[in-house]
């Protein structure tokens, strides 16, 4: 099993929208940056942990944790002109992005900001705070996974 953190901006999709989602599920789409594509595509794995951190928003902050109940399949926003995440450059026959579908687990009981994360000397080293990463899907690690949930207790 692996740990993950996705990234959305609470006013395009929040964790309430997921909580209100048929079986509190959806499907993750509209990535557009390869490395995060390959993740999607390649390595997340149906299972696996996510945790859900609201981006671009007061606070940051991480809010709740999700499960993955689909595994990577080609994102058909990208094929729909209609879609704000269209693609000319993709199609059903030439697929270049990919989503997966994830649970919504629980929220947490006190979301875990930013500021909280960057004050763990056990977090240094976590994907999300390193300068310059701008990634709305990215890996975490059991331990950081582990702690994270740990401090919403705090």
């Amino acid at each position: 099993m692996n740990y993950w953190l996705f990234k959305s901006e609470p006013d395009v999709f929040s964790i309430d929208d997921l909580a209100a989602c048929r079986n509190k599920t959806t499907y993750w789409d509209g990535v557009r940056n390869y490395q995060a594509r390959n993740y999607l595509r390649d390595t997340i794995k149906k299972g696996d942990g996510v945790l859900f951190y609201h981006s671009n928003s007061e606070p940051l902050a991480i809010v709740g944790t999700c499960e993955v109940v689909k595994e990577g399949y080609p994102d058909f926003t990208a094929f729909e002109p209609e879609s704000k995440y269209f693609d000319p450059g993709s199609s059903p026959d030439k697929t270049v992005w990919y989503m997966v579908d994830i649970r919504l687990k629980e929220k947490l009981k006190q979301p875990v900001t930013l500021a909280m994360l960057k004050a763990k000397p056990e977090l240094k080293n976590m994907k999300l705070l390193q300068k310059g990463n701008r990634l709305s899907v990215m890996p975490v690690t059991p331990d950081e996974w582990k702690t994270i949930l740990e401090m919403q207790n705090l």
